[in-house]
């Protein structure tokens, strides 16, 4: 095969010899060894990603702060001086707390990685003379590609076979109606994109039929990958968090400059070196500047995101998270999220009784049940005469593997085969058997499909399709194992139990059959005149987890929204089994809806649970009305229509196994599993990560706070400084880098989801955590400064007063890293081992501070000295009573909202 003549080929002019010549393949698919060749050759079939940011500039990336060359330039000038030992450790810091910042942003980003790795979507391939399911990024030029009705067409490709192909190409051409295909070669070099019948491409999906085509071009070489070429990526924009914690960082900063500049004056004044100040000032301003403050926060959602892999929820844009704790209402699509998108058949109607069938999904195990009694559906004529039709007019498959049963083709024909499976009877077994010889494809304007087998009795039809067309196509009726007529008054109680099982929800087959000749080939000689042989009534059942999610909903202050394309009476069924529709509320179905003015739907869309029969513009409606009135609305929706509405909402979440890519682009997050237990843990875990990024902010400010108020106090009582530079700046990688990162990976507090949604208008940091932050640093400051000036009351020299000073502040920040894991409940209500990252750093704390403290070499760098038993005593007892005073203000506080 020419590798570099096929990629300026118009397929769509060649014969099928020529095509299959061309691209060396043939109708049994290309062999496993040529397709891993192609696959080294062409590369996988993925639009190129956006380039990477070296490892070696996202190092560098980290030492790009002004107060950081400052602090280096500082540190060298101390080495002229002779102040070697004290500026190396410094710089050691310094580098130190970088590589800590590259671990961390170099681990978010390979979490955002993994998620399109997860979300591969997958094509049926043939190789080898069979049928195989593949990720699309493995398929190759010359691969035979199988497309059924709700497929996205996986890369660009020549049609060689198609029946009823239909194709919605709006992602691509704009065409709102889908375009019929056909194989036939067209005529013409430059026939425009619209107009290639006999193509299908990359990021389309089939809406309706079924086909083989040859895969032409992957990737980049695809007409999608054409336009993604032409297309310049857009710049990163900030979140709303990240530009308000900016703002915070440089009041901060501010403050910090001016505090330093005066404090570095004071001690000037007291005798010290002006070289020795200016080093201690710019480590002060480092200290108290929160300069990674937006870095972190960065990393915290990413390291959020990560987790909410796990949990079935990809975030797409990292102000979804954010937006995601203050959720209050969730719009959700019912087939496949609030059900389990598996129709299932609970009623048969044949032979003059109704059964019940058993069992749920595609799992094929359930029982027959007629009356009050079970019955083995083995010894039912006529039941299984019925399912044998059912089975050979049908063109699904039926496959198992690790994760359980599925299938591979239309959901309602899946439900035939599988209730047939219940029943003993095999559909491969009876396809075998009874060849199919002619069929008659299904269209929505005839409502029904044939197709014609050869049985031992000779040629029979069989059609499946709607009941009254069925019925109107019959003059028979088989009854108590005879054949009669069809008489006005069956018919009529045919179509009662066909009205009654469709009030029930229930979508309503029916089947007939009719032995024809050999003049089967002539028009509607095969669809007229027929027996019926029955009915059956299915739906897609609620998935059995989503029951619970709309409790924990309820408990959240979040109200679930159900909008379905389906009927109303199907969706107000599901919805009441579910819980989503309450005594008292609202159904309204798309008609209804177009019926009410603006100022009547206004007054409404509030108090309605339920939008059934809706279309994409309405869907927008909706989601406008609903953030009118001041709610934060999470939208569900797969296809490209619903892009619109997905852009418009608070949270635009698209499903990830049956959304279009245009639906996944519009989404700020997308659903692995398509359930809407996802939502509900995604809403969860964001509301954990807004209330980590809190924690991390109450912890870094009332530390950093408590530390300065001791220096402060302390000079203003006539002390000496009683901190030194290296000793500032090795308290800010402890305490800012190890402890305060930990607090990022707490998981959600239990009791999160019994919370009301958050105010978005409400900052991050609220009253509360302007209370708390005072609070703890006051205390903070007030018990460093009570035990420096103890220290040299008692005539301890100063070296030794720094240091408990030093260590004080290291062992209260430590414990109050445990008290900020929750601001509301005691940590002995909490479980100990809840966050193992947080007592992994306050190992590395303990372990680095008594490395310091133990080391000759390192203790004249730090400044420290070795301390005896009672000022040890003096520093923990410091640390403790202030941990204790903080848990019992908690208990306080959480008894007087009790009270209240």
């Amino acid at each position: 095969m020419d590798f570099e003549k096929i990629k300026s080929v118009n397929w769509y002019n060649k014969s099928l010899e020529n095509l299959f010549s061309l691209l060396s393949t043939s109708l049994t698919g290309l062999n496993s060894g040529d397709a891993s060749e192609r696959l080294a050759r062409f590369g996988p079939n993925e639009l190129q990603e956006e380039k990477k940011v070296h490892p070696i500039f996202l190092l560098l990336e980290q030492f790009k702060s002004l107060l950081i060359w400052i602090l280096i330039i500082a540190a060298v000038i101390s080495i002229v001086n002779g102040k070697a030992v004290e500026a190396i450790a410094i710089i050691v810091i310094v580098l130190l707390a970088g590589i800590l910042g590259f671990i961390q942003e170099f681990k978010a980003g390979k979490a955002i990685e993994s998620l399109r790795k997860m979300a591969a979507p997958q094509a049926h391939v043939i190789r080898d003379g069979k049928e195989i399911v593949v990720n699309t990024s493995e398929l190759v030029p010359g691969d035979l590609v199988v497309i059924k009705m709700g497929d996205r067409i996986p890369a660009d490709s020549r049609l060689i076979e198609s029946v009823n192909l239909k194709i919605d190409e709006a992602p691509l051409t704009g065409e709102s109606l889908p375009v019929e295909k056909h194989v036939e070669e067209l005529e013409g070099e430059n026939i425009p994109l619209g107009d290639r019948k006999n193509m299908v491409y990359m990021g389309t999906a089939v809406s309706y039929g079924r086909g083989k085509a040859v895969v032409v071009s992957t990737g980049m070489g695809t007409e999608f990958g054409k336009i993604a070429n032409m297309l310049q990526s857009a710049e990163s924009r900030k979140t709303p968090l990240q530009h308000n914690l900016d703002q915070l960082g440089k009041k901060i900063g501010i403050f910090a400059i001016v505090l330093a500049a005066v404090m570095s004056g004071a001690g000037i004044l007291k005798g010290h070196e002006l070289t020795e100040m200016f080093l201690w000032g710019v480590a002060l301003a480092i200290a108290v500047i929160p300069e990674a403050l937006p870095a972190v926060v960065t990393i915290s959602l990413a390291l959020g995101v990560r987790r909410m892999v796990s949990r079935r929820a990809l975030i797409r844009k990292l102000p979804a998270v954010e937006t995601l704790g203050a959720t209050t209402i969730i719009c959700s699509d019912k087939t496949g999220t609030l059900t389990q998108d598996e129709m299932t058949i609970r009623k048969v109607y044949t032979g003059g009784k109704l059964y019940t069938v058993s069992g749920s999904g595609y799992n094929p195990v359930g029982e027959f049940v007629t009356g009050e009694s079970k019955v083995d559906p083995k010894g039912e004529d006529i039941l299984n005469e019925m399912l044998i039709g059912g089975s050979l007019c049908n063109d699904t498959n039926l496959t198992k593997d690790e994760e359980g049963w599925d299938i591979l083709g239309d959901p309602t024909e899946g439900a035939i085969i599988v209730t047939a499976k219940k029943a003993g009877l095999d559909y491969k077994e009876l396809q075998a058997k009874y060849p199919r010889i002619h069929e008659i494809p299904f269209t929505s304007e005839r409502k029904r499909m044939t197709t014609v087998h050869t049985m031992e009795s000779g040629n029979v039809s069989f059609s499946k399709g709607a009941t009254e067309v069925i019925l109107d196509s019959c003059q028979f009726v088989k009854e108590n194992g005879e054949t009669i007529p069809l008489t006005a008054d069956k018919r009529k109680e045919i179509l009662d139990i066909a009205y009654n099982m469709a009030n029930e929800a229930l979508r309503v087959l029916a089947v007939s059959e009719k032995h024809v000749g050999d003049d089967y080939k002539e028009e509607n000689s095969d669809e007229s005149g027929m027996t019926f042989l029955g009915l059956v009534g299915m739906i897609d059942p609620p998935r059995p987890e989503v029951k619970e999610a709309i409790k924990v909903c309820e408990h959240a202050g979040i109200k679930p929204v159900m909008i379905t394309g389906d009927h109303k009476i199907t969706a107000v069924a599901i919805a009441r089994e579910l819980g989503i529709l309450k005594e008292g509320r609202g159904a309204l179905s798309g008609q209804e809806l177009e019926q009410l003015s603006d100022e009547e739907f206004e007054k409404v869309v509030d108090k309605t649970d339920v939008y059934a029969r809706i279309s994409p513009g309405h869907k927008l409606k909706i989601v406008e009305g609903l953030m009118k009135k001041g709610n934060v609305v999470a939208m569900t929706g797969d296809g490209v229509n619903d892009a619109p509405s997905l852009k418009k909402a608070d949270i635009g979440v698209a499903m990830g196994i049956t959304g279009t890519d245009v639906s996944k682009e519009a989404a700020d997050m997308i659903l692995t599993d398509d359930n809407f237990t996802s939502i509900v843990e995604a809403v969860e875990e964001g509301r954990g990560i807004f209330e980590n990024i809190r924690k991390y902010l109450v912890y870094l400010l009332s530390g950093n706070i408590g530390k300065v108020l001791g220096i402060v106090m302390a000079l203003l009582i006539g002390l000496d400084i009683p901190l030194q530079a290296v000793q500032i700046l090795f308290l800010n990688f402890l305490m800012d880098g190890l402890m305060a990162i930990a607090l990022g990976v707490e998981p959600p507090e239990p009791g999160i989801m019994n919370r009301k949604p958050r105010n978005v208008k409400e900052g991050i940091l609220n009253r509360f955590t302007l209370w708390w932050i005072s609070g703890v640093g006051i205390l903070i400051g007030i018990a460093s400064t009570a035990v420096y000036y103890w220290a040299l009351a008692a005539g301890y020299p100063q070296g030794e007063a720094v240091t408990i000073f030093f260590l004080t502040i290291v062992f209260v920040r430590l414990l109050n890293g445990f008290n900020c894991r929750s601001l509301d409940t005691t940590i002995f209500k909490m479980n100990f081992f809840g966050n193992m990252s947080l007592i992994y750093s306050s190992i590395g704390v303990l372990v680095l501070t008594g490395i310091v403290m133990a080391v000759p070499f390192l203790r004249e760098a730090f400044k420290v000295t070795l301390l005896d038993a009672s000022e040890w005593i003096a520093t923990l007892g410091a640390a403790v009573g202030i941990f204790f005073m903080v848990e019992i203000l908690k208990v306080i506080k959480a008894k007087l909202l009790l009270n209240k």
